[in-house]
């Protein structure tokens, strides 16, 4: 068995780099616009309960399709690709930024927001010096909640031609070689582990004025 690993990552080094990249792309691409999506449409969600249920329902909703599903569904109208592969990422990713949002900005005490008025900060100034950093906290708990979600789901995307680390696990999965999939499972382990770990770095370095606060 470590013969064969050995060997494996010997002969197909350049390939596994190439499926790393893809993966990492497809995964951050999903990203991204979930992010867009989530921030924006959880931030009006949590002004109102209302608000809330009429935005959160549908991606709820899609959430409880199973992701190779959608894939298969996306095939008719956007072909093979990273196309419908970061559709449906996306669909994956955006409940927790979207959640995580709402109650970020739901948490954010009234007496802060009142002190911002009462020094004389407009109420786009009381957003964005006052709601928004006290929300970044929980914000970023649901973008990293997403990005690890997102590159454990990506195996999926080798199912429709956009490459990445599933080519690897499919592959063993079809040949019945346990050490593809070790290597497959191993290096998606690793991605999630090492891009939740990065992630914490950045958010460590955005948020340090809480630590200077504190």
């Amino acid at each position: 068995m470590w013969n064969d690993l050995v060997t494996y990552l010997q002969n197909n080094a350049f390939d596994i780099l190439v499926q790393v990249r893809d993966h990492l792309t497809v995964s951050l691409i999903a990203l991204l616009i979930a992010c867009a999506i989530g921030v924006p449409i959880g931030y009006f969600a949590s002004e109102s309960a209302k608000g809330e249920r009429i935005m959160t329902i549908p991606f709820e909703v899609l959430r409880v399709i199973p992701s190779l599903a959608i894939l298969v569904l996306l095939i008719p109208v956007l072909g093979t690709g990273t196309a419908p592969a970061a559709v449906a990422l996306t669909i994956l990713a955006v409940p927790p930024v979207l959640l995580n949002t709402i109650a970020g900005f739901r948490q954010v005490p009234d007496f802060m927001t009142e002190c911002g008025r009462g020094i004389g900060l407009s109420e786009r100034q009381v957003l964005w010096k006052v709601r928004v950093p006290l929300a970044l906290p929980m914000i970023f708990a649901g973008i990293r909640t997403a990005l690890i979600e997102v590159i454990a789901s990506a195996t999926l995307a080798a199912k429709i031609g956009a490459g990445g680390l599933g080519e690897i696990i499919f592959t063993g999965l079809g040949l019945n070689r346990a050490d593809l999939l070790i290597i497959g499972g191993a290096l998606v382990a690793a991605l999630s582990l090492g891009s939740g770990f990065l992630f914490d770095l950045v958010t460590g370095y955005v948020l340090r004025y809480k630590r200077a606060a504190g």
